[in-house]
């Protein structure tokens, strides 16, 4: 429950929040002047000590999966077969592609390890789409959760040829 004080005549008041579950801290805040604070008194403890968060490793490899498929250059995330599971998946009305698909992540406390595996576009530099890939996943894994990445392993497992192209095992021989 939360109760606005204010004298208007003088300019000044006083908020206070009251918790009503058990175990809950009472905070006051006094205000002289609008948009001018006193004194706070909360509960005891830095509020940074005051429990635990715990990122679940789907969250990660979620993250790392959006990251690396904004890189150019990038063609698709998982081996072949996951992919072909992924794409019937894909048209089933409703569905919704896996963010996932091509990442796996390992959370501990406060590191992570993530593997990738990419499908990369035909003319590209692999080394440098694995490289920006990498950069690319660590900012964004370590910038939304806070844990370390300490490796990003990148498996480049097919290059998507252009279309028209097929491989060379499935044209007809030549007469």
């Amino acid at each position: 429950m939360t109760r606005l004080l204010w004298h208007s005549e003088r300019g000044e008041g006083a908020v206070t929040d009251t918790g009503t579950e058990q175990g809950t801290s009472t905070t006051t805040t006094t205000i002289d002047a609008p948009g001018k604070q006193l004194g706070t008194r909360r509960g005891t403890g830095d509020p940074a000590t005051r429990g635990r968060t715990t990122i679940a490793d789907g969250v990660v490899a979620k993250i790392a999966g959006m990251a690396a498929r904004d890189v150019v250059g990038v063609h698709a995330m998982g081996s072949g077969l996951a992919r072909t599971f992924g794409a019937v998946r894909d048209r089933v009305p409703g569905a919704s592609k896996s963010a996932t698909r091509g990442v796996k992540a390992e959370v501990g406390e406060v590191q992570t390890a993530l593997d990738l595996e990419i499908v990369v576009e035909y003319g590209v530099s692999i080394a440098d789409v694995s490289r920006t890939v990498r950069e690319n996943v660590i900012a964004a894994v370590e910038r939304m959760t806070g844990l370390e990445v300490v490796e990003v392993n990148i498996n480049v497992g097919d290059v998507n040829l252009p279309e028209g192209e097929e491989d060379d095992d499935e044209r007809p021989p030549l007469q």
